[in-house]
């Protein structure tokens, strides 16, 4: 089966229902899809006036949501770094998989009660969406904020050893510290050079200490070794050291800076620690709500767009397809052939997409004979 459906109504009188019974029977027997009934309630209409903004207004919400729906299963995928196989166990519609909801789906009368008029149940699903949009933004900048911090610390900690953080390879023991004639530095030396500097180091320039280098940190490319001088020949010993393809790493042994730094790491690390499980709580919890909500928007879109088309009293019935793959094509046929009689220029426009009609502005791709709506359950594609 596919990940998408097709939501669609047709009017409820006899020869509809037949119409809808034929297209259950080639459907069933060709494979083409599997459907199930999709109640949605008789809500209060109103205008037919208020009916056609409400139509736009739905339109737009329908986008907004089902983009918000995605922003956050791509969150649930950042968050989730370590784990994306199990990015589909957290996002679930009221505890149960987005397929499975879809072909249950029951109104939810408690929250949305179908009793009231048609735009105060707009107005609660647009108002829900928008705040959990407000806090989404909210909570993510937080947490890529000190994912961003935590990457650079990181990225200072990966890098090759002319750029690298030293915080977490240099000791104290490595260094003389405290004197006002001696200095340690540090020299990055290719690796085939290791023992040219090991024969060349001490005469490099005056006053450097004899036996004084060891190696403290390798990379691919070279090693990183300590080698401690009078500081008054530091520059002369910079330049021979460079002749002979021997960098003189810029670095003075700072113990405050370096126990900061160490420290700032483990700070992030915990902060990203304590804010991913609220975060992943919050993500699962408000995605479910979201999800629900586009699907009671679904609902109305059909119900709205049945009555403005097939006129009142109101009588539909609504029918979810589940399309089998490669199977589309020849559904879509099928159900123009049905429902053909619904709207025949429609129906003709459709079967010959280069007949220009007068007088129908619509996008033949979009417009069937049949109310039809579109839903995508993949959401991270």
């Amino acid at each position: 089966m596919s990940s998408e459906f097709w939501l669609i109504s047709a009017p409820g009188d006899k020869e509809n229902l037949q119409a809808l019974e034929r297209m259950n029977t080639v459907t069933s027997k060709s494979n083409l899809s599997h459907n199930t009934k999709f109640a949605i309630p008789d809500f209060k209409v109103g205008t037919l006036d208020s009916l056609v903004g409400l139509s736009d207004e739905l339109g737009k919400l329908d986008t907004f949501a089902e983009s918000l729906i995605k922003k956050m299963a791509q969150c649930v995928v950042e968050v989730m770094e370590d784990a994306k196989g199990k990015v589909y166990e957290n996002l679930l519609a009221n505890g149960v998989d987005l397929t499975s909801f879809v072909t249950r789906f029951e109104w939810g009368m408690a929250k949305y009660p179908a009793k009231q008029p048609l735009v105060p149940v707009v107005d609660t699903l647009a108002k829900q969406l928008a705040q959990i949009e407000t806090d989404l933004k909210a909570r993510t900048a937080a947490y890529n904020t000190l994912k961003g911090n935590l990457e650079n610390l990181e990225r200072k900690s990966t890098g090759n050893l002319f750029t690298r953080t030293l915080a977490d390879i240099v000791n104290k023991e490595d260094f003389v510290l405290d004197s006002e004639y001696l200095i340690t530095l540090l020299v990055i030396v290719p690796k085939p050079n290791y023992s040219q500097w090991q024969k060349r180091y001490e005469s490099l320039s005056d006053m450097v200490v004899p036996r004084s280098t060891k190696l403290i940190a390798e990379d691919d490319e070279g090693g990183l070794f300590t080698v401690t001088m009078f500081r008054k020949v530091i520059n002369d010993f910079k330049a021979k050291a460079k002749e002979n393809k021997f960098i003189v790493r810029e670095f003075f042994y700072d113990e405050k800076e370096i126990k900061s730094e160490r420290e700032e790491m483990t700070k992030l690390l915990s902060e990203k620690k304590q804010q991913y499980g609220p975060l992943l709580r919050w993500l699962k919890v408000n995605f479910s709500e979201a999800f629900i909500a586009w699907i009671h928007l679904k609902a109305l879109r059909v119900f709205v767009e049945s009555v403005l088309r097939y006129g009142l009293p109101v009588n539909f019935q609504a029918v979810l397809l589940q399309p089998h793959k490669k199977a589309t094509k020849r559904l879509r046929e099928v159900l123009n052939s049905v429902f053909k009689h619904l709207d025949e220029v429609a129906a003709a426009s459709i079967l010959d997409a280069s007949v220009d009609i007068p007088g129908l502005q619509l996008n033949n791709q979009d417009y069937f004979p049949y109310v039809y709506f579109h839903i995508d359950l993949s959401l991270l594609d």
